[in-house]
């Protein structure tokens, strides 16, 4: 009877400490996921919803961009990306390639002049 008492007690404590050890390792992937991931803000000219949907989409469009959401007032993008997957200069160049300039990308003359009037932000009067 204490044998088995005993052999219980072991198996038990066995148990736990498995247990105990997964889960740890569980907490370390999800800490490596969340490394992988910045957060950042930067301009990016524009002016008004249709601008907002373009760039959104634009920045969205890259695989590795988990969040993007721009604010017309303030010309900021709000972005969540993966940084094992592209850089922020990426991001940059791709809102740059829709017609938007950034702090870091300009958008080339052609496309830009075929953005609609209203988006069209290097007159200086925003909508």
């Amino acid at each position: 009877m204490i044998m088995k008492k005993l052999l219980l007690l072991m198996t038990l404590i066995l148990f736990i400490s498995f247990s105990k050890s997964d889960s740890i390792s569980l907490a370390e992937d999800d800490l490596s996921q969340v490394q992988k991931t910045e957060r950042t803000s930067f301009v990016v000219k524009g002016n008004c919803k249709m601008c907002k949907k373009r760039i959104e989409k634009a920045a969205l469009s890259l695989k590795g961009v988990k969040m993007a959401t721009w604010d017309i007032p303030s010309n900021m993008i709000d972005v969540i990306y993966d940084n094992k997957k592209l850089e922020l200069n990426d991001i940059h160049n791709k809102i740059a390639s829709v017609g938007h300039d950034t702090d870091e990308a300009k958008a080339s003359e052609d496309v830009y002049d075929e953005l609609p009037m209203c988006c069209q932000y290097r007159n200086g009067s925003p909508h």
